[in-house]
């Protein structure tokens, strides 16, 4: 193996006066992160451009060389749900979220509390499915916690907004507490009949959802309803990115599992430990944990055999959404002590070459993606002297890569494919 891309989700953060100013990745206790950074070249970098806030869709597609227009989230999450959608099918990515009312619009939780279990979820996508008719045929299909796939099957036009209103856009959040209705961006009929019958979906599962027996049981049970859809990310035309061939990909989220497979990776996945009770974090621990020794075995089983491996950790994004910068530390060094414990004893003697980033920055004081740089490690495979150094944001500032301009420009800056 020459080289392995590890992608911290959302890990880098913004001093945090709850941490003595310092970012999580900084107050992380991280030795075996530390001895690699030592050894290593430190830089920062804006994962798609200066200014610009990026979803993780964006970012990836860009630090692996693609143009933002090659692709959407929503096809990306469906093709990594197992679908293949035909040209002119309608493809959103879609949350589960809680809204007091259809009327009114308000909405209280984009995520339902994150707290909506995998039986729970199914009863509903199976209402949905069969509850919910429309002039055209439809797949509505949940993926992990709040999360899932939708696809209209059909000649749809993809030019029209979600209503997710949660999103990034020019380097500010764009973020409202009132539900929007999905428009066409522009005059063409198609693009309006397509607003419209999304339209006339959310309206429906709505319907379907308030009075649902599982949504009335967790209100009894003083926990936020799943009673609304969002969506975001339409797409009707195959996504189009360069191929990796002599990748291979440990991932286990959707949408990296689609992009693995859409860049001709050969993509390993695992099964996401189901959510039984909501005690959330517990099911992230389990989850994190599951992928870190997945991505060990997955670099043991393919050292001979594969020329680069992508992993991607998921799990520390999602503290920083919920302004828990105590556990987004917790994360960072069980991290540190199960995945990169075994990348050392790998890399080092058969001279590999790692790459770890982030995505993009989820600062916990905005509970959101932000348009801050992320830090960047390169270790060359070899190393001539040793200096203290971290990876994290203060010192990736200092670093001898410097400023990275676009993620695009990520691996040339490195000679990491070398």
């Amino acid at each position: 193996m020459k080289g392995i891309l590890i992608i911290l989700d959302g890990a880098a953060d913004l001093a945090n006066e709850r941490l003595d100013n310092k970012t999580p990745l900084e107050a992380a206790k991280t030795p075996n992160l530390d001895f690699l950074a030592s050894r290593s070249e430190l830089g920062y970098m804006y994962s798609v451009r200066p200014g610009f806030i990026p979803e993780s869709d964006e970012a990836i597609v860009s630090i692996f060389g693609n143009d933002l227009i090659s692709s959407t989230r929503g096809q990306l999450e469906a093709r990594g749900l197992g679908f293949k959608p035909m040209r002119g099918d309608l493809v959103l990515r879609a949350n589960f979220a809680t809204i007091d009312s259809l009327e009114s619009g308000n909405i209280m939780d984009r995520r339902a509390g994150r707290t909506l279990s995998t039986s729970e979820a199914e009863i509903l996508e199976k209402a949905i499915n069969k509850q919910v008719k429309l002039p055209c045929n439809f797949i509505f299909k949940i993926s992990v916690g709040h999360r899932a796939s939708l696809i209209f099957k059909g000649g749809f036009s993809d030019n029209i907004s979600g209503n997710d209103t949660s999103i990034y856009s020019q380097g500010r959040t764009v973020s409202s507490d009132k539900i929007s209705r999905c428009k066409p961006l522009d005059d063409e009929e198609n693009s309006q009949y397509s607003a419209n019958v999304v339209n006339e979906f959310l309206e429906k599962a709505y319907n379907v959802l308030k009075n649902h027996p599982i949504n009335l049981e967790r209100i009894r049970k003083g926990l936020l309803p799943a009673n609304f859809i969002l969506v975001r990310g339409p797409g009707i035309e195959p996504p189009k990115l360069k191929f990796y061939r002599k990748w291979v990909s440990a991932a286990y989220m959707p949408l990296e599992i689609g992009f693995s497979k859409v860049s001709g990776m050969k993509t390993y996945n695992f099964n996401y430990p189901e959510l039984k009770n909501i005690d959330v974090y517990a099911n992230l621990y389990e989850g994190l944990r599951k992928a870190c020794k997945f991505s060990n075995w997955i670099l043991k089983k393919n050292l001979k055999k594969a020329d680069f491996l992508y992993i991607h950790i998921k799990e520390t994004d999602i503290p920083g959404h919920d302004n828990k910068p105590f556990e987004k530390i917790q994360m960072i060094e069980f991290i540190d002590k199960m995945l990169f414990s075994y990348i050392n004893k790998i890399v080092f003697p058969n001279h590999i070459k790692v790459l770890i980033t982030c995505d993009h920055s989820t600062p916990c004081k905005n509970k959101a993606h932000s348009a801050d740089p992320v830090p960047v490690l390169f270790y060359k495979g070899d190393y001539s002297e040793i200096k203290e150094k971290r990876f994290n944001e203060k010192d990736s500032k200092k670093g001898e890569l410097g400023r990275i301009e676009t993620g695009k420009e990520l691996f040339q800056k490195t000679n990491f494919l070398k």
